[in-house]
């Protein structure tokens, strides 16, 4: 039985790595899968700005769990968790390799630890989404500071879904701690961890770069097209760094040069949120990802523990 997942921050050539072991389990007699772990490629017609591996590309390696979802349907780990570990055990019980892989660490943290979500109240979320359109994210994360600082210290001030969640399960259960991922997680199943990591500066440069050839390929083309299926409805897909800044050019309400750039700051930062939330992961084996010997003697080994 073998479950690996391979983390890190965008950029960082997590979808490579994992067609690479692919073939070194390929070599050994073993069939790996890939299970993916980003949120936003979950949705069909984001391709582009999601940097997705097209199908040619994806080496004949079978993919689960891209290009499930409308953009007008909201993603969710509580809804990605179980759909995903199907598919893995699916994957195990044919005695193949389920790589899980992505950047959505609680997408990650969700399946591989044995986390229950807390449950919803439709009601306290519509009016915490009412309070979130009327005052921002600013003011409901000050208050989620006021209640629970460790839960608000691991949340983006900017990021108005998790700070809704994370009030509206505090709300229902009445316990803040309740709204956090456990500190010392239990195992799902047996599994390893890749942590790929890369210098600051190099990955910086890469994911500039990265941003400006979105637009180059094409991505407000792309958003084009996502309009008349509904991505400006959309609650998860309309909010994807680059697909809110391409929206924002194509209504006239941000320059090319400025959609580029906003989008590059926010790479960043979340580039920045990855490597925190998978420097967590203390039995991981962290490898720099722009270092190609350390990279295939990864590949040799993860293979060979099998």
């Amino acid at each position: 039985m073998t479950l690996i997942a391979i983390v890190g921050a965008t950029g960082t050539g997590k979808s490579d790595f994992a067609l690479d072991l692919a073939a070194a389990f390929d070599r050994v007699g073993r069939v790996a899968e890939v299970v993916n772990a980003d949120a936003m490629q979950l949705y069909r017609g984001m391709d582009i700005g999601t940097a997705k591996l097209p199908i040619g590309a994806r080496r004949g390696v079978p993919h689960h769990l891209l290009d499930v979802l409308e953009v007008t349907e909201e993603a969710s780990a509580a809804a990605y968790q179980p759909a995903a570990r199907v598919a893995i055990d699916d994957i195990l019980a044919r005695d193949g390799v389920a790589l899980l892989v992505g950047g959505s660490g609680l997408y990650v943290s969700s399946v591989i630890h044995d986390f229950r979500f807390p449950g919803t109240d439709a009601a306290v979320r519509a009016r915490l989404e009412q309070e979130l359109a009327e005052l921002g994210p600013g003011l409901l994360h000050a208050r989620l500071r006021s209640i629970d600082p460790e839960t608000a210290a691991s949340v983006d001030a900017q990021n108005g879904r998790r700070i809704v969640r994370a009030l509206e399960v505090i709300e229902v259960t009445g316990e803040p701690k309740a709204a956090r991922l456990p500190e010392e997680p239990v195992a799902w199943r047996p599994h390893r961890i890749v942590h790929l990591r890369s210098d600051r500066a190099r990955l910086v440069e890469r994911l500039d770069a990265r941003a400006a050839g979105m637009w180059r390929d094409g991505l407000v083309d792309e958003v084009r097209g996502l309009v008349p299926l509904g991505i400006e409805r959309g609650v998860t897909a309309r909010r994807a760094i680059g697909y809110a800044q391409a929206l924002a050019e194509l209504q006239g309400r941000m320059s090319r040069a400025d959609a580029i750039a906003e989008t590059q700051q926010l790479t960043r930062t979340y580039a920045r949120r990855q490597v925190s939330w998978f420097g967590r992961y203390r039995e991981a084996t962290t490898i720099d990802a722009d270092d190609v010997a350390a990279r295939g003697a990864e590949l040799a080994r993860q293979a060979a523990l099998d």
